[in-house]
């Protein structure tokens, strides 16, 4: 099963680790981490899963097809 959809809630403390663990799919704004536009959503499943259990807050959520 291929991720579908991929974002993060409020409450992202900016750790960094999201984008240290998914680099093509994440990256840091101003407020919270964000998905990058265009991100191979498909390519990157398991490194979006790993990122979103490692998050130590729970705020990066994701559908699979």
């Amino acid at each position: 099963m291929a991720v579908k959809k991929v974002w993060v809630e409020d409450g992202c403390t900016l750790c960094g680790l999201c984008e240290t663990q998914c680099p093509d799919v994440f990256e840091m704004g101003d407020e919270k981490a964000e998905v990058k536009g265009g991100a191979d959503l498909e390519a990157n499943g398991d490194c979006i899963v790993e990122a979103a259990e490692a998050c130590p807050v729970d705020v990066i959520k994701y559908e699979k097809d």
